[in-house]
């Protein structure tokens, strides 16, 4: 098993709420009933956990917060997980059966749910970009869209989760780190991966100074350079590399494109950039595109025409070893219409659109079975063990 195969236990997810605090955040029902099944007697339950679209199952984190809370409190639960992690789940299918009592797993539904759902969607979104964008390496930058460290923990761990999916049945690069040294195990790293923001640069008052101050303090690291901070994205690359020719010569150079979907590319239009398209990858641009679509392949922003364009530049000046880091807006609708462009990015950096349409990230659980005999609300049926 490789580096980034390897499946390390959370390090942080004794931090999250334990059995003394689970009352608190759990929805105040759960608590009535509680009482109500203490008072007349407590019962052998089984909860069939669901979602009601398709993603890859990213269970572990949820499992090991249910466990540790049993440990905890006392009481044995039984698991009977039908799509192990990385597994493709259909939507409505029963991810697991949750087993126990009563009384003990009421209140713990709440907060089993909250861990579960977001990651599910994340890891599918993970395995969708990955897949479609198969020979690109990608970071997870998410961290800072995140509701707090818990959630950052959730999408790094399902980013890991997709990544592993995507590289088995697509052959895929995938995700090689993230943003923050707390969640970089999950993907065999010892910390955390990034380029530099742009505070840095307009701190140094120009790219290029922005470049050499890294330089300077990191003279043996691989360098990524931000450069549309002045929205001179092809000036400022190429005076990058032209002033760190051995860095360019050895690949231990990138440049990153962030540019605003408010405005084009240094040097482009919509006529350019069609005629980018035209060059490199007519079919690209022919037959019926949605206006989304046309954005990402010949809109403002990092668009699929901007990239060719400062791949054309660089490798005109000689820099083919210079990489080319994408970032703003990558979605897995933008990576799928970046794949078909076939645009030449090095490493995409992906952040909010892990956890992409949070109302789908919502898991359900019913109770299917009481003291072994099958039950569930009319309408649930499908939920029932075969």
């Amino acid at each position: 098993m490789s580096d980034t195969e390897k499946k390390p236990s959370s390090v942080s997810v004794s931090q999250w709420p334990d059995g003394e605090a689970v009352p608190a955040w759990t929805d105040h029902y759960f608590r009535r009933s509680r009482a109500v099944i203490e008072q007349f007697g407590d019962v052998e339950v089984t909860y069939a956990v669901f979602m009601r679209r398709p993603v890859v199952s990213a269970p572990r984190l949820a499992l090991e917060w249910l466990e540790s809370v049993a440990r905890d409190k006392g009481f044995s639960l039984s698991v009977d997980l039908r799509y192990p992690e990385g597994k493709w789940v259909g939507a409505g299918e029963p991810i697991l059966y949750l087993s126990g009592s009563f009384v003990q797993l009421v209140e713990l539904e709440t907060l089993f749910l909250q861990k579960l759902g977001p990651a599910c969607v994340a890891a599918y979104n993970a395995t969708t970009m990955a897949s479609d964008l198969k020979d690109t390496a990608f970071l997870a930058m998410d961290a800072r869209h995140c509701a707090g460290t818990e959630m950052s923990e959730i999408m790094a761990y399902a980013a890991s989760v997709g990544s592993q999916r995507a590289k088995r049945k697509a052959g895929a690069v995938g995700f090689i780190g993230n943003a923050t040294d707390a969640t970089a195990h999950f993907f065999g790293q010892d910390g955390g991966k990034g380029t530099m923001p742009h505070a840095l640069i307009g701190y140094a008052g120009s790219t290029l100074r922005a470049a050499e101050m890294f330089d300077e303090t990191f003279p043996d690291e691989p360098m990524t350079v931000l450069v549309d901070y002045f929205a001179r994205e092809i000036t400022d690359a190429l005076t990058v590399c032209r002033r760190f020719p051995k860095r360019a010569t050895s690949g231990a150079l990138a440049v990153r494109l962030d540019t605003a979907g408010s405005r084009f590319v240094e040097g482009l239009d919509p006529a350019k950039s069609y005629a980018i398209l035209e060059k490199h990858i007519p079919r690209a641009v022919r037959g019926y595109r949605s206006e989304e679509e046309l954005r990402y392949l010949v809109g403002a922003g990092v668009s699929a025409a901007a990239i060719w364009y400062m791949r054309d530049r660089l490798d005109a000046e000689g820099f083919q070893n210079v990489k080319i880091v994408a970032s703003s807006g990558f979605s897995p609708a933008k990576c799928r219409l970046m794949a078909e462009a076939k645009a030449p990015i090095d490493v995409v950096g992906t952040g909010s659109y892990l956890p992409d349409r949070w109302s789908e990230t919502y898991a359900t659980a019913d109770i299917v079975e009481y003291d072994g005999k099958p039950r569930v609300k009319v309408g649930r049926e499908f939920l029932l063990r075969s």
